[in-house]
């Protein structure tokens, strides 16, 4: 555990390289066990291992009694805590899906602090789209697909019910079951929104000039216009990957494990 003021992170690695890459999970409040196994292939032999943490109030990373959920600046803080506790001038963050989108608000925070950033189905880098990353799942989740799993399964499972959540993530929904369960800390996650308040990032995205790749699924819930309009404002390598919703690590894990490490060196 990393004692932070009014937190503890539970963390975790994977891999033995000398070089580190932060890894950053979705929600908020989720945790990063939903990220593995399929992103432990990134740790690269000799070369790269990777740092996972649950962001403060999710997972495994308890609030102390009495602190309230964390805001933007207190994940902001946090992420910094690891670069120290790692002993690092500059973090290679890999951020995915809301982890996308506190990589690029700790860039623009500490811009001199990160060396390369990898966003992968990233969050709307503006508040606005999010409706419509909304209204989107929420048709995916009454595709007749997702009803033909549904009477396949036993819903008394808790795997089972799980699966059929997070069914609208994904192009195939029986995909969903090889998704590691993760529960969602609604204080966490609220606390998240309230402090962004109505965002856009993307008009002072265009300042960094920092290393960067989007990948972004062309059937992701979150409208890939969002990710290419924040490509083209850091200046960033994209891949685009086909009949592919929010979850390539798990439906395109080959090209996008080849895509990153080809990226990080």
């Amino acid at each position: 555990m990393l004692p932070l003021h009014g937190a503890q992170l539970f963390f975790a690695e994977a891999g033995d390289g000398p070089n580190v890459a932060v890894l950053l999970h979705g929600g908020p409040g989720a945790s990063h066990d939903y990220l593995r196994p399929q992103l432990d292939a990134l740790a690269e032999p000799g070369a790269w291992r990777l740092f996972y943490y649950d962001q403060r109030g999710s997972g495994r990373s308890p609030l102390d009694p009495g602190t309230p959920p964390g805001t933007v600046a207190d994940h902001l803080a946090d992420l910094d805590a690891v670069r120290m506790h790692l002993g690092l001038q500059q973090l290679v963050l890999i951020g995915y899906s809301w982890g996308g989108l506190l990589a690029l608000l700790y860039a623009l925070a500490h811009p001199e602090r990160v060396a390369k950033l990898v966003l992968i189905s990233p969050a709307p880098a503006a508040s606005s789209e999010r409706a419509e990353m909304g209204a989107r799942l929420a048709l995916a989740q009454r595709r007749p697909s997702v009803d033909a799993l549904r009477a396949t399964l036993d819903t008394h499972d808790r795997r089972a019910r799980f699966a059929l959540a997070v069914a609208g993530y994904f192009v195939d929904p029986r995909r969903a079951l090889e998704l590691t369960p993760f529960l969602v800390k609604k204080s966490a996650e609220d606390a998240v929104w309230k402090s962004l308040g109505d965002y856009d990032l993307r008009p002072l995205l265009s300042s960094l000039s920092i290393p960067a790749l989007v990948v972004h699924g062309t059937e992701d819930v979150v409208p890939i216009e969002t990710a290419r309009a924040t490509a083209r404002v850091l200046g960033a390598a994209m891949l685009e990957l086909p009949d592919c919703s929010h979850v390539p690590y798990i439906e395109a894990n080959q090209p996008l494990i080849a895509a990153v490490k080809a990226f990080l060196g």
